[in-house]
């Protein structure tokens, strides 16, 4: 039985109470005779009908609420006999549906206000009236024996005796409103004295403050408002919902945000998507293959690893990599970042990890995959320096219960991607969580090709794909499969820009430029001065790199704008392992070219080096602190904190390590300037030609300079660039002329605009 039955009970108990003890008003007497309707009856009170037996039973439906709830076990809300909570069913009478617990609420607010509304009206209320109708009606007829100002704004007057009303019914109380209790006492005063009343004669005026129930239990409504919608709401989180599954707490907030895959969903990444990483399919596959048929390692006693850590740079496919496992499974793939764990209050971490692996369980066998698990897996300790509270920690605990606990199961996979390994909890790492540890690295030349390959499927060219994905591998050393995938797309967006019909190396090469250094500025216009400097400041770089024999290969230098760079130079590093003390020299002496090149030839340096002071100080920093190359430091390795706080050596060792930095760069600067002085007759040559057309290539270097005096150590030109780039222009000759004719076009277009501002 609902409660909202003795709260109608107990009013109409009241109000015949009240009825008989003092004068009550129409409407009230109205509400004492009100017959509540049989919908009413039979469905919101539960009243058992007439013809039941049990009808003096207690126990009945209609029994005492209290008796029920004690001889249920306080079960009476959820059903009886098998009855669902929430289904608005009384299982002992099905054809009648119990109160749903929102309405239950509604009903007791309804109450509760005609209940306050009830006690705030006042007892003796008598007919309405004007002033003007009160002065002539009752003052002046001397009518009038006391009057009663309650709260400063109602004057209820008490008559010498029952006067009729119009209406047929007699009253001894008449009732007005005032506007101020000063305006009445004025009014009042003018009325008896226009009647000549003497001072003693005068009618006596009380004054009285009657408190309101409805006026002290009104400001308490928003809050009983507040209470309630928080405890419905509460309850449904409690029920998972209108008729979900349980768990999930206030609002679901601790159940799991993670994306189900199988086989019903349309996912069309798979394996053969994935290029240039190998190791790291054959690692993967294994465990989709161990799920789809673990009888074929169990009969030889294998176990399936709990779980892979995928570790990487950006970009490099881990993501990818978790896609074309959930397309190939064939078993349940569930997915979530790690970012998702965390909320704003405290417990939803833990509970949504462990509502994940529930629901892994349950699909069982099945793969769970968490994107950037660095942000819950960070080492315990570390996470919470600083004060931060350990809502992380709490997470990344009950992580490691689900994976290797008492209820870890051995058909649930865990994958993670992360570009962060060296931060995680090294309990996180051991065996019996992520027993593998699969690193994916930039591709190298070959992993280049086939990532071009798998992109230039989609790509409308009329070369040939395998000479052209040959060709962009050697142009593009150090992306990632990220990289090539915009590259690819950039030349598409340049290509349709142009209305070019196919793709061509031009546009391949134009994308390549984009990536590397940015959008073109061509509204971003030189003085001749500037323009001088940037050329010799990249002639500065690229003579550098064309005869010192450890330097990259040269493959372009420019003048042309590109997003914060004035210029750049593009060379082609070789695939190396290993870098040796010489080779990284070579490396600091043509980074230093362009701002000796300033020294030598202006006097004077520019901000243009800004980039390269910076890359110099890190490898002449790397060399000192960690490679051991400092005779004066050793083979020692400091390794600086990532906040810089902590330094492992003296202040001593720092200043000698200072030293150091500063005599490898001075001796790197020495070594350049005396480079550039030697060979100042080609400086002139690169940077003239520079001016002239603002791009010059390999080719045009070795036309100027002839060949580099020391052998390439990239094959790369041998196998990919020399021998195939006749056979790539060829095929794509229409394309460069497209790209020529916009070229001319825009120059042609530049040219004109410069002639009317100067007529201007």
């Amino acid at each position: 039985m609902n409660p909202s039955i003795v709260s109608l009970r107990t009013l109409r108990a009241g109000l015949r109470v009240a009825a008989r003890t003092q004068t009550v008003s129409v409407a009230q007497r109205r509400l004492l005779s009100f017959q509540t309707p049989s919908l009413m009856r039979n469905w919101v009170f539960n009243k058992p009908q007439k013809d039941q037996k049990d009808k003096d039973d207690k126990n009945a439906p209609g029994g005492m609420w209290w008796q029920n709830h004690r001889q249920d076990g306080g079960n009476n809300q959820r059903g009886q006999g098998g009855g669902n909570p929430g289904d608005g069913k009384d299982p002992n009478n099905p054809k009648k549906p119990n109160l749903p617990m929102g309405e239950s609420i509604l009903t007791n607010l309804l109450v509760f206000a005609l209940l306050s509304w009830y006690l705030s009206s006042p007892s003796n209320s008598g007919p309405r009236l004007s002033w003007q109708e009160f002065q002539s009606g009752y003052l002046e007829k001397g009518l009038v024996k006391k009057m009663t100002v309650e709260n400063g704004a109602r004057v209820v007057a008490e008559l010498t005796s029952p006067v009729q009303q119009p209406n047929g019914t007699t009253t001894t109380i008449v009732e007005f409103a005032i506007g101020s209790v000063e305006t009445f006492e004025r009014r009042m005063e003018e009325a008896q004295d226009a009647l000549h009343i003497a001072a003693a004669d005068r009618i006596p005026i009380h004054y009285v403050r009657r408190s309101s129930l409805l006026g002290t239990l009104l400001p308490l409504i928003p809050t009983i408002l507040m209470l309630a919608g928080f405890f419905f709401i509460s309850r449904l989180g409690r029920q998972g919902g209108k008729g979900g599954p349980g768990g999930g707490g206030l609002f679901g907030m601790g159940k799991s945000k993670a994306k189900l895959f199988n086989k019903e969903t349309d996912v069309k990444t798979n394996f053969s998507d994935v290029a240039g990483m190998d190791e790291a399919k054959v690692e993967i596959m294994e465990f989709v293959n161990f799920l789809k048929d673990p009888k074929k390692y169990e009969k030889l006693g294998a176990k399936i690893p709990r779980g892979a850590i995928l570790s990487g740079p950006p970009g490099t496919g881990k993501t990818l990599v978790a896609k074309a496992t959930a397309g190939e499974a064939g078993v349940p793939f569930l997915s979530v970042s790690g970012s998702e764990f965390m909320e704003m209050f405290v417990g939803v971490g833990a509970s949504r990890v462990r509502d994940l692996f529930k629901q892994a369980r349950q699909m069982a066998p099945s793969i769970v995959f968490i994107d950037e698990i660095d942000a819950i897996g960070k080492a315990r300790g570390d996470a919470t320096r600083g004060g931060g509270n350990d809502e992380r920690e709490a997470t990344l605990n009950q992580l490691l219960v689900e994976m290797d606990g008492f209820e870890s199961s051995d058909h649930v996979v865990v994958l993670a991607g992360t570009n962060r390994p060296d931060v995680l909890d090294p309990a996180l790492l051991r065996p019996g969580r992520f027993d593998r540890h699969i690193s994916i690295d930039n591709p190298t030349v070959e992993g280049r090709k086939a990532v071009f390959m798998v992109h230039l499927k989609k790509i409308v060219t009329d070369l040939d794909r395998e000479d052209l994905a040959s060709r962009l591998a050697a142009l593009t050393p150090g992306f990632s499969g990220a990289n090539v995938a915009n590259v690819c797309n950039e030349a598409a967006l340049i290509a349709a820009r142009a209305d070019a019909d196919s793709v061509g190396i031009k546009h391949f090469e134009q994308a390549i430029e984009r990536v590397i250094a940015g959008l073109e500025k061509k509204t971003m216009v030189f003085t001749p001065d500037e323009k001088k400097t940037i050329a010799y400041h990249e002639a500065g770089h690229a003579i550098c790199g064309w005869f010192l024999e450890h330097a990259h290969p040269l493959l372009k230098v420019s003048i042309i704008p590109r997003g914060k760079a004035l210029g750049y130079a593009q060379y082609l590093p070789p695939d190396l392992n290993l870098l040796s003390e010489a080779q990284l020299t070579d490396q600091l002496v043509m980074t230093l070219g362009g701002r000796v090149a300033e020294e030598i030839y202006f006097g004077d340096i520019t901000n243009g080096a800004a980039d390269d002071l910076r890359k110099v100080t890190q490898y002449a920093t790397s060399m000192v602190t960690s490679l051991g190359m400092s005779p004066k430091i050793g083979p020692v390795n400091f390794e600086i904190a990532e906040d810089g706080m902590n330094k492992p050596y003296s202040e001593e060792t720092a200043n000698v390590i200072d030293h150091e930095i500063r005599r490898i760069i001075s001796e790197a600067h020495t070594k350049c300037h005396e480079l550039i002085k030697s060979k100042s007759k080609e400086m002139d040559l690169v940077a003239e030609e520079l001016l002239k057309k603002e791009v010059i290539t390999r080719e045009d270097m070795i036309r100027l300079l002839g060949k580099r005096p020391w052998s390439e150590k990239n094959d790369a030109f041998d196998k990919y660039l020399d021998n195939k780039e006749v056979k790539m222009a060829d095929k794509s000759e229409s394309a460069a002329k497209e790209i020529e004719k916009d070229e001319n076009e825009v120059k042609k277009d530049d040219e004109e605009d410069k002639k009317d501002k100067e007529d201007k």
